[in-house]
C-alpha cells in the first residue's frame, strides 16, 4: 500500500512523531469502544492522548480518517500466522487468535463499534475491508499449502477458506452474544476444513 492511498496520519515516521500517532491511536480505540463512531471527538481523542488539538487535527482532519488509521495500525500489529504443517492445525491457531481478540472487553468492543460504523460511513467500510484484506492476506498461505500438500482440492479458493475460520465467531460476537471460548474457536475451524475439503470453496 502506498501513502498516496491513504488518508491523513497513515504515514508512519519515527521519533516524536510515531509516539504521538500511537497515543492518538490509543486514545482513540479507547473512546471507540467506549462511545462507538458517533461519540469519536477529535478533541477529547487529543485530551487522552494529551496531545495538542491542532496536532490531531491536522493530521486526521476527521473521526474517519482515524479509524482509518486506527485500522491500518490494528492489521500491522497483529500477530503473523501460525504454520504447524497441518491445515486443521494453521486455522485453529487463527480462529483461537480470533476469538482471543474478539473475548477482549475493550477490543471486543472496538470491532462492534468499527463494524457499525463501517454500515453506515463509507471511509470507515472501506477502511474496514482494506483491514481484513491484510488479514486475510496474511493467513491465506496456509490453505494455499494445504492444497500443495493434497490436503485440500485443486481450485480451492483459499482466501474464502480463511473468511469461514472467523465468520462464526463474528456471528457470535454481533449477534447472539453467546460465549466466544476456545472451544467455539476450534469449533469454527473444524467445519472450515470439513467445507473446504469437500469441495465447498472450489472456485472452479
Amino acid at each position: 500500500m502506498t501513502t498516496e492511498s491513504v488518508g491523513p496520519g497513515t504515514v508512519r515516521p519515527g521519533g516524536r512523531t510515531a509516539r504521538v500517532r500511537s497515543a492518538v491511536l490509543r486514545a482513540a480505540g479507547d473512546a471507540l469502544a467506549e462511545h462507538g463512531l458517533a461519540g469519536l471527538d477529535l478533541a477529547d481523542v487529543a485530551r487522552r492522548a494529551e496531545v495538542g488539538r491542532t496536532t490531531v487535527y491536522r493530521r486526521w482532519g476527521t473521526p474517519a480518517n482515524l479509524v482509518a488509521d486506527l485500522l491500518m495500525d490494528m492489521a500491522e500489529q497483529s500477530l503473523p500466522r501460525t504454520e504447524t504443517g497441518t491445515l486443521l492445525g494453521d486455522l485453529r491457531a487463527n480462529a483461537r487468535l480470533v476469538q482471543r481478540t474478539l473475548a477482549d472487553p475493550r477490543q471486543g468492543a472496538l470491532f462492534r463499534a468499527v463494524i457499525a460504523a463501517a454500515t453506515c460511513d463509507a471511509q470507515a467500510a472501506a477502511a474496514l475491508r482494506r483491514f481484513y484484506d491484510v488479514r486475510v492476506s496474511e493467513w491465506e498461505p496456509c490453505a494455499r499449502q494445504a492444497v500443495e500438500r493434497g490436503e485440500l482440492p485443486e481450485g480451492t479458493d483459499t482466501r474464502e477458506v480463511i473468511r469461514a475460520v472467523s465468520a462464526p465467531l463474528y456471528y457470535r460476537l454481533l449477534t447472539t452474544g453467546e460465549p466466544l471460548d476456545e472451544a467455539t474457536a476450534d469449533r469454527a475451524a473444524a467445519a472450515a476444513v470439513a467445507a473446504a475439503r469437500a469441495g465447498v470453496f472450489s472456485s472452479a
